[in-house]
């Protein structure tokens, strides 16, 4: 009997906990994390099968933006309307760097005004009463002669780390756990997470491709896994939200 009973209490309890408030996920970053146009498949930015590991309280919006870096993205405009719109207990999640360090492009960021940028992102979503989580960027594919994998982001992934410990914000370094996932897939089998294709493989591609930086479906549904894996570790109030 004391048994049936607390089975009851236990059902009872379960009734009355209030439901979860809805919150939103967003994603801000560049081509790696962004939702592609058809014409560009397979390229899939992370962020496409990111949304599909949550129950009905979690809205994943993907306002990355290809060659975007912190500076341009905010410098379009593309900033302030998340800002607006962020709730309390919604989660932002910032990943750039890929543009920003590259002195040739337009979207170049200093590297101190990268730091700067990212501690706005942090401050911006806080006042919000939100939670914001920084990625490194996510690492590309190169390999030595040797076949050892090679960093491309040493000094830029590596402020991202000093802001995140700076500023107690949670980090999901995808720069490192890229490169330990191409390194144990190896210089061949790797390329199958990336965007390259034969001459006429792909309609959309017919000249082929050899792209070492954006990932094909089963990349980015990679990429997705190591950033829930992190959700995980991190121990975030998301992991709760997590379809099971």
């Amino acid at each position: 009997m004391n048994r049936i009973l607390f089975i009851a209490l236990l059902t009872l309890v379960a009734f009355a906990l209030p439901p979860k408030k809805k919150i939103t996920v967003w994603l801000i970053g560049d081509s790696t994390m962004s939702i592609k146009e058809t014409k560009y498949y397979p390229e899939t930015g992370w962020g496409m099968p990111f949304v599909y590991f949550f129950d009905s309280t979690v809205k994943v919006d993907n306002r990355a933006q290809n060659g975007r870096s912190t500076r341009t993205f905010m410098e379009e405009g593309r900033w302030q309307p998340v800002v607006d719109a962020l709730q309390e207990g919604d989660y932002v999640f910032v990943q750039f760097g890929h543009n920003d360090e590259v002195e040739t492009k337009k979207s170049y960021t200093t590297k101190e005004q990268f730091k700067a940028n990212l501690i706005k992102y942090i401050t911006d979503t806080r006042n919000k009463k939100a939670n914001p989580i920084l990625l490194t960027p996510v690492a590309r594919r190169k390999f030595d002669a040797a076949g050892h994998i090679e960093g491309t982001h040493d000094v830029y992934a590596q402020i991202v780390r000093d802001v995140a410990k700076e500023n107690n914000v949670p980090l999901i370094d995808l720069d490192k756990e890229g490169q330990t996932l191409y390194q144990q897939w190896g210089e061949d089998k790797s390329k199958l997470l990336f965007n390259q294709l034969a001459p006429d493989e792909h309609p959309n591609y017919p000249k082929g491709k050899e792209d070492n930086t954006h990932f094909n479906e089963l990349g980015a549904r990679m990429i997705a896994q190591i950033v829930l894996k992190n959700i995980r570790s991190l121990n975030l109030e998301l992991v709760e939200r997590v379809k099971k």
